[in-house]
């Protein structure tokens, strides 16, 4: 700011000089013009008499007649130059200013040279006035300006000092700490509020992990038991027993095994570390090849089983992944609907729904139900990972499909638009 304001004043000032010194040529001029014109229209005397009588607030005149001068000066100094050239030069007075600097040139008439000036030490107190004012102002934003930046600068390091402070509290495990947001919306309210995006996301990934650690130990701790329980029992069990003891023990055992694998799978996918085997997948092919795998096991649980299909649509993709992800979701209908339900398989250009009529999952819960280990079933009364809409929702990520849940009234409706 100080540089600025310092380089306007130094413009202001080169201005000032500037128009001076083209008002003093315009006036000089001016005087020059009119002492040559009242020398053509006037003789001699009445010449004289108008030199006389100029005003030495206007110019100061001086004119040689014969041997006497004319005029305001009772002198005219050597090697003046020739209007429009000028030069100064210093007049001594009796007055209480002894001093007067004058500035002018001569002017030849028909009645020989004559001096034209005019004063300019007048202007130079106005010029000195400026500089004054100009270096009183340039202090005064040199003051303010330390003045500002030293209160700026402690403005600055207080929050530096608390975004410190409040960062040593989240380095110590504290991750509902927030930086605080002001008012005035500034670049340190920016970074704030993407550090506190970055902390929310964090704090969320942290309770996932959170969630996916208790429903891990939820759901192998009792396979583990029956594992730990059979392996105590083996070596007492009779001969003839032994083999089926072993099959429930590698049941369990699978069992473990199964949702490790699961939980692998998903994070290849949804890292996309798993590469997809594209082809052109057709809607209404994939959705009859549902229908024919899962009609024995709806006809088993005494469900009926509908497919309606529409206008053929062709999606590029993993055929044998988007098969396992709607698959997941009949066998869920099949699954939870209960004996007697209607299970309806609808297709239509690149919508697909799967509907039926039983219980159904509670609005609350229908963004939960994707989340890993997650499952509605707090008795794990039907054997499950609780990993598969999990695979089903990163499956079809992969392929840049939606799925929404809705009510059915009664029942639920799961949407896959591609």
């Amino acid at each position: 700011m100080t540089v600025i304001i310092g380089t306007l004043l130094l413009g202001m000032y080169r201005q000032l000089i500037n128009e001076q010194e083209y008002q003093l040529d315009l006036h000089l001029d001016a005087e020059m013009t009119r002492y040559q014109q009242m020398a053509l229209t006037l003789d001699r005397r009445s010449f004289a008499t108008q030199v006389k009588s100029a005003d030495p607030k206007v110019a100061l005149i001086v004119w040689r007649n014969s041997l006497d001068l004319v005029g305001s000066l009772s002198m005219i100094p050597k090697d003046m130059p020739m209007l429009p050239e000028r030069r100064e030069f210093p007049v001594f007075t009796g007055g209480p200013e002894k001093l007067h600097i004058l500035t002018g040139g001569m002017v030849m008439t028909r009645y020989g040279p004559m001096l034209i000036a005019t004063r300019v030490d007048q202007l130079g107190t106005l010029i000195d006035k400026f500089t004054n004012a100009a270096i009183t102002a340039l202090m005064l934003t040199v003051v303010l300006t330390l003045a500002l930046g030293y209160l700026f600068s402690k403005a600055i390091l207080r929050r530096l000092v608390q975004y410190n402070r409040l960062s040593k509290r989240i380095e110590q495990g504290q991750y509902s700490t927030r930086l605080p947001v002001s008012w005035r919306q500034d670049e340190f309210d920016m970074l704030a509020k993407q550090f506190n995006g970055v902390l929310d996301a964090l704090e969320q990934n942290l309770a996932a992990v959170r969630g996916v650690t208790d429903n891990i130990a939820h759901d192998l701790r009792t396979p583990l038991s029956h594992l730990r329980i059979g392996l105590e029992q083996l070596p007492s069990k009779p001969k003839e027993e032994l083999a089926e003891s072993c099959a429930i023990i590698t049941e369990e055992l699978d069992h473990c095994l199964a949702t490790f694998d699961a939980m692998l799978s998903l994070t290849r996918i949804e890292e996309g570390q798993q590469t997809l085997e594209l082809q052109d997948v057709s809607l209404v092919s994939i959705s009859q090849d549902l229908f024919e795998m899962a009609e024995a096991m709806a006809e088993f649980n005494g469900q009926s089983l509908t497919l309606t299909t529409g206008e053929e649509f062709q999606v590029s993709g993993d055929k044998y992944l988007l098969f396992q992800a709607l698959f997941n979701l009949v066998d869920n209908a099949i699954k939870y609907s209960g004996e007697g339900a209607e299970i309806r398989i609808s297709q239509n250009r690149n919508v697909i729904s799967i509907q039926d009529n039983g219980p159904g999952i509670p609005e609350s819960s229908r963004e939960k139900v994707f989340e890993r280990l997650v499952r509605l079933d707090p008795s794990r009364h039907h054997k499950g990972t609780g990993l598969g809409l999990s695979m089903v929702k990163a499956i079809l990520s992969r392929h840049n499909a939606k799925i929404a849940l809705s009510s059915a009234y009664p029942g639920l409706r799961v949407t896959i638009t591609f």
